[in-house]
């Protein structure tokens, strides 16, 4: 008998972050560059909020609609810890830790009374609690200063050296690994499954001995711990907390279109939605504006080289008009993409994969 061919192992999700990691060293040697690092960083946060949100909706199915209101949270709770004009004055990584444990305890405040809510009545009321704490951020002035935000904030650092623009890249990179290991791991563990299992049928979960309340309390404090810490992670590479508008339902639907995209209840999808997504919104869109606002476009150089004024006029007039800047039709693009999402694959880019399905011959399921 033959001996059994080695088994292959698939590292498609580590191949992916390792060339995650290698984006700064390649736009090195690109000329000129395409300078990544800071969009590519708003991805990572916005992947790290995602996978929160999958936590409560992918896996439990939870409907939030409210999920930058947690966000918000672990933003204003880091400012104001670190932040020179309060008395806390903490680093960077104890600030981290608090506001991670400020968002689990938002999310077991919210959880707590919303526990027999279910479907659409969930959704409006994690809706206005986005729209409450807002409103809340705003009139508690004398402590976050209102419209005004709280600044400056300390950097991302690391070992105590506050990180340039790559080493913040790095670092949230970092942040977007560990976050996906563990959702990873809380999906695979007993947990997980019992999130699964709510999400299929409560009322056979609850017979084979699930108590849905608990989980669905853990599921919350997850996805609200880890909205917080993007949040946090946000506000430290801006070094300000901005106003309370800069959390508004727009960056629920977003988070809530990542999960969409690349499939809900995805690890991996997830990732990919937010590549798609906020990389479709902070990279492909400025880009493109970039490229017909910039001053050489053709009609600069008809301009200059021929002489050719009223032409050079006329294109970088046209240029600049508000149909032809591709920014401005973001949203329609957005809304597109879903539309087209939801008609030819409806289950994402990444389906998740049955926990009980055994891996394909040949090959281990991926990390």
């Amino acid at each position: 008998m033959s001996a059994a061919a080695p088994r292959r192992i698939r590292l498609t999700p580590w191949a992916g972050l390792a060339a995650l990691a290698a984006v700064p060293f390649i736009d090195a040697l690109l000329p000129g560059g395409l300078r990544l690092e800071d969009p590519m960083s708003e991805v990572f946060i916005y992947a790290i909020l995602a996978l929160g949100l999958n936590v409560l909706t992918g896996f439990t199915g939870l409907l939030n609609l409210g999920v930058a209101a947690f966000a918000a949270i672990g933003a204003y709770a880091f400012a104001i810890a670190t932040c020179e004009i309060y008395p806390f004055q903490l680093g960077f990584w104890p600030a981290l830790g608090v506001t991670v444990a400020a968002g689990a305890i938002a999310g077991f405040a919210l959880g707590a009374p919303t526990l027999r809510v279910r479907g659409d009545y969930l959704a409006i009321v994690t809706l206005g609690f986005g729209e409450i704490v807002k409103d809340v951020l705003v009139n508690l002035d004398t402590i976050t200063k209102g419209t005004q935000g709280i600044n400056p904030l300390p950097p991302p650092s690391f070992l105590g050296t506050p990180l340039e623009a790559r080493g913040q890249y790095w670092l949230l990179l970092a942040f977007v690994t560990v976050t996906f290991v563990g959702v990873r791991a809380l999906e695979r563990s007993r947990v997980g499954r019992a999130w699964i299992s709510i999400r299929e049928d409560e009322l056979a979960s609850r017979a084979m001995g699930i108590r849905p309340d608990h989980a669905k309390m853990l599921a919350f404090a997850t996805c609200a711990a880890l909205a917080a810490l993007a949040g946090a992670l946000m506000v430290s590479r801006l070094s300000s907390s901005g106003e309370p508008g800069n959390y508004d339902f727009q960056v629920s639907i977003l988070a809530l279109c990542i999960i969409i995209v690349g499939g809900i209840g995805s690890v991996r999808g997830t990732l990919v939605g937010a590549i798609v997504m906020v990389g479709m919104n902070s990279i492909v869109l400025v880009k493109l504006s970039e490229l017909v606002g910039s001053p050489d476009a053709p009609g600069a150089a008809l301009d200059e080289a021929q002489g050719l004024a009223k032409v050079g006029v006329f294109l970088r007039t046209w240029a600049q008009n508000v149909l032809v800047n591709p920014t401005n039709w973001k949203f329609l693009l957005f809304g597109l993409a879903l539309v087209l999402m939801m008609v030819f694959r409806p289950q994402g880019i990444l389906p998740p994969r049955p926990l009980h399905e055994a891996p394909p011959e040949g090959g281990e399921e991926g990390a």
